[in-house]
């Protein structure tokens, strides 16, 4: 009688375990029963909010709001581990453009915030840091906007991953552009001591070389020189056609308001880092940017367009005006940054950091900012120009791009090359 009891218990019970085995197969939520809750998928970015590269981040959360109301229509992004949809939430970080503050930031959205993924943007200054921050805790990290050069003396990396544009192309670029114009081959360097006035002035001599071209190079000088005066002496001296330059905004307006001062006014001037946006050309003052060439890294012109909402160049750009400002290249960047983590998300399925990783080195997509697939060195070439500053009809500053480099699907613009008002 007794095993008969015993026989019917047990009975019932596996009857219970079978039908509890059931419900945990039938639940949506019976597998994630075991993970921490998760409200929103947690990405941290840290850019130059304030300080001197605050001008990056102009259309940061314009982009922002247009990005993740496409990324979190239908209720974000689904997740394998949790079985269902999750939204994306961006946690902004302020770098100060200060490479010191950027790496704190970074530290604390990883250990503080716990966030999935990490993104930095604008200048070595914050990406160079963040990167190594990524590579410290293991965390998926994508950055935008940064010489390849710079970024690599941080690497090899394994967990960052980065949008980049060449020097090396910048500089062929530079040389394509003075080659489309009758010179004297003679070329000037106005390049401080700073990391990339060293390798600017190194790749410039390398390459302008072997191209036919005589370098008039007065040395490396401190940033934040105020007198330029020897320089342009030799520049005189010499009989110099061009110039090239690599120097913040505030120090080539004072070098170029002496260079008018002193009545020498090459046939070509091309200026790096200083001459980004409209209102760079505008503090110059005057008409003294017009016709002065600058490296370009996106415009309205480009034929892309942007994988997560569909819209061109020329649309976005064109929605942006009307906000009142300039389509400078920060819209490019920081939307193709938006398609790239809506993709990865999206085909990781996963918040297990292995699994995104993986995904981001998988990345094979068209952006905004052009075709996005990552190398050996983690390394996706973006595209980089050179245009002419030229003063418009109705005296707002305008790009005509003169130089495409081997981004040949970037069109030129229909206006030619111009030499400097002044220059003899």
């Amino acid at each position: 009688m007794k095993k008969r009891k015993a026989c019917r218990f047990s009975s019932f019970s596996a009857v219970v375990a079978l039908g509890i085995l059931i419900l945990a197969g039938l639940c949506p939520t019976a597998k994630a029963a075991n993970l921490p809750q998760k409200d929103a998928i947690l990405v941290g970015w840290v850019a130059p909010f304030t300080g001197p590269l605050a001008q990056f981040t102009q259309s940061t959360k314009f982009i922002e709001a247009k990005a993740l109301a496409e990324m979190n229509k239908n209720g974000g992004i689904y997740i394998d581990e949790y079985k269902r949809r999750i939204p994306v939430k961006i946690i902004w970080a302020d770098s100060e453009s200060n490479p010191t503050k950027a790496s704190e930031a970074a530290n604390k959205l990883v250990l503080s915030n716990k966030v999935d993924f990490l993104i930095a943007s604008w200048t070595p200054d914050t990406i160079n840091p963040v990167s190594a921050v990524a590579e410290r805790h293991k965390i998926p990290a994508l950055m935008e906007n940064g010489p390849i050069e710079s970024w690599m003396t941080g690497g090899p990396y394994k967990w960052a991953y980065g949008d980049l544009f060449s020097l090396e192309n910048m500089v062929d670029t530079y040389i394509d552009a003075w080659d489309a114009a009758k010179t004297n081959k003679k070329v000037g360097f106005v390049y401080d001591n700073q990391v990339d006035g060293i390798l600017l002035s190194r790749l410039t001599t390398q390459r302008a070389k072997a191209r036919g071209y005589t370098i008039i190079d007065p040395g490396r000088f401190p940033a934040g020189t105020r007198d330029y005066t020897s320089i342009i002496s030799q520049f005189k001296k010499a009989g110099v056609d061009i110039v090239v330059a690599n120097m913040i905004t505030p120090d080539f307006a004072v070098a170029w308001k002496q260079f008018h001062q002193q009545g020498f006014v090459p046939k070509i001037f091309t200026i790096g880092k200083g001459l980004c946006f409209r209102s760079d050309a505008s503090s110059l003052g005057g008409d003294l940017g017009n016709g002065l060439l600058a490296e370009d890294h996106w415009e309205p012109s480009f034929p892309f367009k942007s994988s997560l909402t569909g819209q061109t160049a020329a649309g976005l750009s064109a929605e942006w005006a009307k906000t009142g400002k300039y389509p400078d290249a920060t819209l490019g960047y920081d939307m193709s940054t938006f398609d790239v983590l809506a993709d990865v998300l999206t085909r990781a399925k996963s918040l297990d950091r292995e699994k995104l990783r993986k995904a981001l080195s998988e990345t094979d997509l068209n952006t905004m900012f052009g075709h996005i697939k990552y190398d050996r060195r983690n390394i996706a070439e973006v595209p980089l120009v050179v245009s002419q500053w030229v003063r418009g009809k109705n005296g707002a500053w305008e790009k005509h791009i003169v130089a495409n480099g081997k981004f040949t699907k970037v069109p030129l613009a229909k206006e030619k090359l111009f030499f400097l008002a002044g220059s003899k």
